[in-house]
């Protein structure tokens, strides 16, 4: 049967790109800072075949990964599918064997027969170790070279020591001892409410482990780390078994379960773990986190409500786009209160999804986070405006020190996906270097590559990178400097 893919509307006229490419030598317009040296990792969910149900959400595309390497004033592209196990086993049937988002219920017999990993890798990139890492969290890690993007291991456990049968797609890396520390929810299998927490040294050994449980049973996206503790927010994204058994995605939004805010001590077994309740609330993405002494404050962009579209609302309540705004809200919890709940505080007004901070700050106090925002006062394109989404539009640079933000507006035609940032030099000053990120050309079917100055994000971008093609959509993306890449 020919390949043919049927229009659908949660892809935004933006549908699967499926093309593997090098390019070397991308033109630029502007100035390349002269000693931008390192590689720009992004991932995202890109169908390889038409999907086995028309109506499946974006996010089950395969995982495709992209390279932007900067070196000596140039800038070259490379664009690779991870060969993950699902990947490979529907290359060879030419067609989908796997059936709705993280629905097993829906896959072919054949899936559940040969024990083929549903893992797409298609939601974040890390480097450590000298491994890129794409991950998916219902799945371990796929192992890729971070020069070639050739899939090296497509089920990746730390040389057979990782215990789970599933790993986040955002794992943390310590600022100062290089660990990274990750986890798995749902770890023992279906349904399951354990969650296996983990550390691997800057050699990728595993040098610690503990098990706990959470709550409930649901999507548990990313945690915080600190110097000190691990915490972890479990929002009412509850997994669904008669959903999936009738056809659709795993998760739906329960608004009448609470939120809650857990956190333990790092390093040990677990059983410090205590749970602090709140009320209903939506928050996927730590932007930075930090201990003082016993208090833990955590940094996410919160909305009241379910801010996915296509996962939904459990009791029937139509999707609130007001209340899906998320905002930066911090998170605190006071152990010395003896209170059963934690305190919540937005600190920033603009709205917007996937807030990023300097790497080099993980796990300790940090003044300076980024986000993609969307300043609705700011001109759309009338050819735009009949879209159903209004597009991220803005990055913004928020000072946790003053309460100030400055921000990048891309312009009436264009959208925004997840920035990075890029220290200017080594031994850069916090938030002191440049902003990375895909700029989508909506009218012209192509995508650019802006690098913005954080000091100046209102004069725009001091250097473009032109594709003569659009780029498939990122969910998350990585920075790497180039000495770790030699």
């Amino acid at each position: 049967m020919a390949v043919r893919f049927v229009p659908n509307p949660m892809f935004l006229g933006w549908g699967p790109m499926r093309l593997e490419s090098d390019l070397r030598d991308c033109e630029v317009e502007g100035e390349l800072p002269v000693d931008l040296d390192g590689a720009f990792y992004r991932v995202g969910p890109d169908y390889q075949y038409p999907p086995k149900f028309p109506h499946n959400i974006p996010f089950d595309g395969e995982g495709h990964v992209s390279l932007f390497r900067f070196a000596n004033g140039h800038v070259d592209f490379k664009s690779r599918y991870v060969r993950t196990q699902r990947f490979k086993a529907q290359a060879e049937a030419r067609r989908a064997i796997f059936g709705m988002y993280r629905n097993p219920y829906s896959d072919d017999a054949v899936v559940a027969e040969k024990k083929i990993s549903r893992g797409t890798a298609n939601t974040q990139i890390v480097f450590h170790h000298g491994k890129l890492l794409a991950l998916k969290e219902d799945s371990p890690p796929v192992a890729m070279d971070p020069n070639t993007l050739e899939t090296l291991d497509d089920y990746y456990t730390f040389g057979g020591k990782y215990a789970a049968l599933a790993h986040t797609a955002h794992p943390k890396i310590d600022s100062e001892t290089g660990e990274l520390i990750g986890y798995g929810y749902e770890a023992r299998g279906e349904m399951s409410n354990d969650v296996y927490v983990y550390s691997a040294d800057r050699h990728g050994k595993i040098n610690w482990e503990t098990w706990i449980k959470v709550p409930y049973v649901g999507m548990l996206h990313d945690f915080a780390v600190t110097s000190r503790h691990i915490a972890f927010l479990v929002i009412p994204m509850a997994t669904n078994v008669a959903q999936m058994k009738q056809g659709g995605v795993r998760f739906a939004w329960d608004s009448k379960l609470p939120t809650w805010f857990g956190f333990m001590r790092r390093g040990g077994d677990g059983t410090d773990l205590r749970w602090y309740q709140g009320p209903e609330r939506c928050a996927t993405h730590v932007m930075g986190a930090f201990s003082d002494g016993d208090r833990v404050f955590v940094d996410m962009d919160m909305a009241n409500k379910n801010q996915f579209p296509f996962f939904p609302n459990l009791h029937g309540e139509a999707f609130d786009p007001i209340g899906s705004s998320g905002r930066i809200t911090r998170l605190t919890v006071r152990p010395d209160r003896k209170s059963d709940n934690y305190d919540m505080d937005v600190l920033f007004q603009e709205s917007g999804v996937l807030p990023r901070q300097d790497d080099r700050y993980h796990t300790v106090p940090y003044r300076y986070g980024f986000m993609p925002t969307t300043d609705y006062a700011r001109p759309l394109d009338e050819r735009l405006a009949k879209s159903p989404l209004r597009p991220l539009n803005c990055y913004t640079r928020f000072d946790q020190l003053t309460r100030k933000t400055s921000t990048y507006f891309v312009g009436p035609t264009s959208g925004l996906q997840e920035c990075c940032f890029v220290p200017r030099r080594t031994g850069a000053p916090e938030g002191d270097g440049y902003l990375v990120g895909i700029a989508n050309r909506l009218l012209e079917g192509r995508s650019d590559l802006v690098i913005v100055d954080t000091s100046d994000l209102e004069a725009g971008p001091i250097a473009t990178v032109k594709l003569p093609y659009r780029t498939f959509g990122q969910i998350h993306g990585w920075w790497v400097p180039g000495d770790q890449l030699k």
